[in-house]
């Protein structure tokens, strides 16, 4: 059998409505991580194969992540540099020769990500307008022109409280029309406050934010952030996608309004791998402990829900996300298999997995049994299959790339080649080429032949439109400061999320959701579809319900102060009421507008004075960010008075966030430290550091013309006079240009909390 007839067959399987007619879009191309059919199969197929084993070209670039292709370019995610010079890099190249024609290059800030973790995951390719996306290890989503010029860019973390790990996982952004759907465990405010595994649908053209969805669900189950790439589809008359969570949940979301429509928990912790569609059902592979079993990992197929509106599952009343099904029927089979990163790949009826000791399974899709093993390596981490042309191509992590013709009844091994550095990333194939990044090189594999056959890629058929029935607020989220004003777009939905239209009249008013622990509103008013904030306008949040007829749809809204601004927590009123980490204490909450504060951070009383209290219940936020200002803001200087918990033994770290710097002291070190990630920008000198002693902190930072610029803090005993110098200057080559202000706690293991008072933020003019 062909590869063109073996496609042929996978497409049917996959239950795709036609086959694209003429030239196909993914022809010599290779848009996202896992191909044109989602699931790491190539399109392609060659008249006398013959892999050569000597690269065409090599780069040595650092990447842990797959390359993309498109119209003759090539598009690599990498990094480069050490400690504070080190940074992630796009780069444009030409797909003969592998010459660089542009590249664009971030610097981590305010993460935890450790041992050289970055650029896991890819860029994705948009077809329509030519532009590429990034998701950056730190959540700095960026969208980016042919030519390499920024279009538009959102900081996932000042503006929506994306948190980091030290793993470092990003993943890879999907376009599907004019959505892009991002992903990360988040902790915002009001409903998504609490920290969960969150996707979000942005305008591709514009950045402007369509929705967020909460499928998941929080502590136990989440403890990890995934990387687990959606599956796209059309079922039901919805646009659908499916795909794995930190919180140990397939999930099924509506990816054009959002709207979470199933859940099944099958694992305690995070699942990183992408799930593959098969049929009427979906598989997908973990390696954490299973939620019904002692045992750890499972490669499953479970049955998707024949009616979407109505799957019979119930939304949990504590944890919420989508509705979780259960019971007898759901899953079709299971095999004891633990992998934590790595994808299946489906082809042909058969699933390519590789497992975390090195071992390449091949698993019958439609029974689950395990047709045949293979052991490549000792360990295997990230790195998927790609199948192409009746061969697999495996990167391994020790460094070995493997060629495996599986045409036969058991796999043979044509090509074993050691490649410089550890194998992470996936490979790709384009135009007979494929290309596999390492840890210290990216390399350009020719695939020789006499001619090259493109199988036609399944047609996307995007459901029909019905009537209207809601509207969808463009940006569904909006971001004012005092004197601002935006303009809202209303578009039409119908009933499944499909996109019908426009309208342009709409009555607003304040909308306060029954289910609201805070009842909030926005200090805002509309005039026509342009929101504005007044010049003496409060700091404040709350959401909007727009009615156009018998339609209705909802926007949220923060409004934060410019400068100078200043905060002592004396207007808050305590009180012993619900949502408190110590029972019976009164508190009050810190301002609703503050990104992810509100369970970080406590308004309580201590020695007779409102400070505000890190929170000690939350192990997750033992690390604490929380952001005050606009992420755009620049130049300025934060100060306030600042205090640890604790005795000589055990003490934790306060500090202030600026311009995308953290300055602290750290209690146990007895030290003034300045850093924007521990292993990359990280300096300090002696300060010696009492508990229960309040110090007031003041930082700035000053840019310079050629990019670099000084990081500027002091410290001293507050009551005393403040010192005329400062206390350390780091000076850093490519410094922030920008971020918002906030303040930072880290209290290890949960144990000791910090104090902030007489918060002040200032123009350095």
């Amino acid at each position: 059998m062909n590869g063109i007839n073996r496609l042929a067959i996978a497409i049917t399987i996959l239950g795709a409505s036609a086959l694209a007619q003429g030239a196909d879009i993914h022809e010599g191309n290779w848009l996202s991580w896992r191909g044109p059919l989602q699931m790491g199969v190539s399109l392609e197929s060659y008249s006398d194969m013959e892999f050569n084993t000597e690269p065409v070209w090599t780069d040595e670039i650092s990447g842990q992540g797959t390359a993309t292709v498109f119209n003759g370019r090539i598009y690599s995610w990498g990094y480069r540099g050490t400690g504070p010079n080190l940074e992630e890099v796009v780069q444009a190249r030409d797909e003969k020769t592998g010459d660089v024609i542009w590249e664009f290059a971030t610097h981590d800030f305010l993460s935890d990500t450790i041992y050289n973790r970055y650029s896991i995951g890819c860029v994705a390719v948009d077809p329509a307008t030519e532009n590429i996306i990034v998701a950056s290890t730190y959540g700095l989503v960026t969208c980016l022109s042919k030519d390499g010029e920024i279009a538009w860019q959102v900081s996932m973390m000042e503006r929506f409280g994306r948190l980091t790990f030290p793993n470092g996982r990003a993943g890879c952004p999907i376009i599907d029309g004019d959505i892009v759907i991002i992903r990360g465990v988040t902790s915002y405010w009001g409903a998504d406050g609490p920290a969960r595994d969150r996707f979000f649908g942005f305008d591709k053209n514009t950045g402007e934010l369509l929705w967020s969805s909460t499928p998941g669900v929080g502590p136990p189950f989440l403890k990890d952030t995934s990387m687990s790439t959606p599956f796209l589809e059309t079922r039901d008359g919805k646009r659908v996608f499916y795909a794995a969570t930190g919180c140990g949940n397939i999930v099924c979301v509506n990816v054009l309004d959002g709207t979470p429509l199933w859940r099944w928990q099958v694992s305690k912790g995070g699942i990183n791998s992408s799930p593959v569609v098969y049929g009427d059902t979906v598989i997908n592979i973990h390696g954490k402990e299973n939620l019904d079993t002692t045992e750890m990992g499972r490669i499953f197929r479970i049955n998707i829900p024949k009616d979407l509106d109505n799957t019979g599952g119930e939304i949990d009343p504590v944890m919420k996300g989508a509705p979780r099904i259960t019971g007898d029927g759901i899953e079709v089979w299971r095999e004891t298999l633990e992998m934590f990163t790595s994808s299946p790949a489906l082809h042909d009826g058969k699933i390519y997995q590789m497992v975390k000791t090195g071992s390449l399974f091949c698993v019958d899709a439609e029974t689950g049994k395990i047709l045949w093993e293979e052991k490549l390596a000792n360990s295997q981490l990230h790195a998927s299959p790609t199948y192409v042309d009746g061969h697999l191509l495996i990167p391994t992590f020790p460094g070995d790339f493997y060629v495996i013709d599986v045409t036969g009844e058991k796999p043979e091994i044509k090509h074993k080649i050691e490649l410089d550095g550890n194998c992470i990333g996936t490979a790709s194939v384009a135009n007979g080429r494929v290309y596999v990044h390492t840890t210290e090189k990216l390399y350009a594999f020719e695939i020789k032949n006499s001619g090259i056959e493109y199988a036609a890629a399944p047609e996307v058929k995007m459901p029909e439109a019905g009537a209207a029935a809601k509207v969808l607020p463009v940006p569904s989220d909006v971001l004012l400061r005092s004197g601002e004003s935006a303009t809202v777009s209303l578009r039409t939905l119908d009933a499944n999320g499909v996109p019908v239209g426009t309208t342009d009249s709409s009555d607003w008013a304040t909308f306060i959701p029954p289910t609201a622990k805070v009842k909030a509103t926005m200090d805002a008013g509309f005039d026509g579809n342009t929101i504005s904030a007044g010049d003496d306008a409060k700091l404040s949040a709350g959401a909007w319900k727009a009615t156009s007829g018998d339609m209705a749809g909802i926007l949220r809204g923060r409004v934060i102060a410019n400068l100078p601004y200043t905060e002592d927590f004396s207007g808050f009123e305590l009180a012993d009421k619900p949502g408190g980490s110590v029972v019976g204490r009164a508190f009050d909450f810190p301002p609703l507008p503050w990104i992810g504060a509100r369970l970080k951070w406590e308004v309580i009383e201590h020695e007779g004075n409102k400070v505000l209290s890190k929170t000690l219940d939350r192990v997750l936020f033992q690390r604490s960010l929380s952001f005050i200002g606009h992420p755009d803001l620049k130049d300025y200087t934060v100060q306030a008075d600042v205090m640890t918990d604790g005795s000589r033994r055990i003490k934790s770290v306060v500090g202030l966030i600026n311009q995308r710097y953290i300055i602290s002291l750290v209690g146990n070190a007895n030290i003034l430290e300045v850093s924007s990630n521990h292993e990359r920008v990280k300096e300090s000198v002696p300060f010696r550091i009492s508990a229960n002693k309040w110090y007031t902190l003041k930082t700035r930072v000053d840019t310079n013309d050629d990019g670099s610029g000084v990081v500027r803090a002091k410290a001293w005993e507050k009551g005393t006079d403040e010192p005329a110098e400062w206390t350390i200057e780091v000076e850093h080559k490519n410094v922030h240009k920008k971020g918002s202000p906030g303040i930072f706690g880290f209290a290890p293991q949960s144990q000791k909390t910090v104090f902030v008072d007489n918060i002040s933020i200032t123009p350095n003019n």
